[in-house]
C-alpha cells in the first residue's frame, strides 16, 4: 500500500489543505493486479481505523492502494475532482452536511458504514455538570475553556454554533483529535473537570469513564451515520472495487476493537487492520462477496 499527499493536485485553493503523513507499507496476497485504489480520509481516530481496514480488504481482493490523510474540506474537494476515489469518512446528516451541499454533484454517496454515532460536549462522569447550559456557571471549573480538535472539522463548527446558541462564555480551543484526547487524560489523572469536544465511536469511551453534556436545544442533532461516498464515474471504472465499498459496513463494537489496538504504544494502524480483517474473515467475505 502506498501513501501520498495531494497538495499538488488539489484544485480548489480556498480548501485549507494538510497534508498527510505515511502510514505503514505493506499489502496482503493478491490474486491479481485490480488497479490502484485511492482512499481519503480525515486523522480521526475512526477514520483511521475504517480506512485502514478497508484498505486492506481491497488489497486481498487484489487492488493497490494509496491512503492520503487530509483535513475535511480537502478530502471531499479531492473526491469531487476525481484525486480521492473515495472515502468511508462522511459523517452525515449533520458534520459533513456542507461539504456534501458542495461536491454532491461530482460524488455518489453509497450509505452507510456505521451506526450508532453521536456528538457533543464530553466530560468525566464524575464532574457535576450534566448539560451544556450549566456550562457558564462553572467555567472556572474548566479554565474557562472547551477543547476542541481540528478547525476545519464538522464538530468544530457545530460547536461554534452552541457556543452561540447557549452564549457561553467558554473559550473553544482548537487543536487536533491528539491533543484532545491528551488534554483529557492528563485532566482525569488529575481528578480535574475538563470539557471536550467528543463523537462515538472512540477509543477514549473505553478507556476512560466519561458523559455526554445534555444538550437542551439539540444543536448537535440525534444520532448520525458514517457514509462511504465515492467519486463519480467509480462504478464504471473499477466495479468490483466499487461493490467492496458498497457492501462494507461494520458495527461500533467492531469499529472499537481496531482502535483500541491502535492505541497501543508502537502499533501500526495498517498492520492492526490487516490483524483484524484476517481475524474477521466471515465478515470481510460478506463485502468481498457484494
Amino acid at each position: 500500500m502506498k501513501t501520498r499527499t495531494l497538495n499538488h493536485r488539489i484544485r480548489l485553493a480556498s480548501l485549507a489543505l494538510v497534508a498527510g503523513t505515511g502510514l505503514a507499507a505493506g499489502s496482503l496476497a493478491h490474486a491479481q493486479d485490480q488497479g490502484t485504489v485511492n482512499l481519503a480520509y480525515v486523522e480521526w481516530s475512526s477514520e483511521v481505523a475504517s480506512t485502514n481496514v478497508i484498505a486492506a480488504v481491497l488489497e486481498q481482493a487484489g487492488f493497490e492502494v494509496e491512503l492520503t490523510s487530509l483535513s475535511a474540506a480537502a478530502m471531499f474537494q479531492a473526491l469531487s475532482t476525481g484525486d480521492a476515489d473515495a472515502i468511508v469518512a462522511a459523517w452525515l446528516p449533520t458534520t459533513h452536511a456542507d461539504y456534501m451541499e458542495r461536491v454532491g454533484d461530482n460524488t455518489e454517496d453509497l450509505g452507510p458504514n456505521l451506526d450508532g454515532t453521536k456528538l457533543g460536549l464530553v466530560v468525566p462522569e464524575y464532574t457535576d455538570v450534566d448539560s451544556i447550559a450549566d456550562l457558564n456557571d462553572n467555567a472556572d471549573s474548566f479554565n474557562g475553556e472547551i477543547i476542541g480538535i481540528d478547525p476545519g472539522a464538522g464538530l468544530m463548527a457545530l460547536t461554534e454554533e452552541v457556543v452561540d446558541t447557549y452564549d457561553l462564555g467558554l473559550n473553544l480551543r482548537s487543536g487536533s483529535g491528539a491533543t484532545m484526547t491528551a488534554a483529557l487524560a492528563s485532566a482525569i489523572q488529575n481528578e480535574e473537570d475538563v470539557v471536550v469536544t467528543g463523537w462515538t465511536p472512540h477509543w477514549m469511551f473505553a478507556r476512560f469513564d466519561l458523559k455526554y453534556l445534555e444538550d437542551p436545544e439539540n444543536v448537535y442533532g440525534g444520532a448520525e451515520q458514517i457514509h462511504t461516498v465515492v467519486r463519480s464515474g467509480l462504478e464504471e471504472d473499477m466495479p468490483e472495487a466499487y461493490a467492496i465499498l458498497d457492501a462494507f459496513e461494520w458495527t461500533p463494537e467492531q469499529m472499537g476493537e481496531v482502535m483500541l489496538m491502535n492505541q497501543e504504544d508502537g502499533s501500526d494502524p495498517y498492520e492492526n487492520a490487516k490483524q483484524w480483517v484476517e481475524e474477521n474473515q466471515d465478515v470481510v467475505e460478506q463485502w468481498l462477496n457484494g
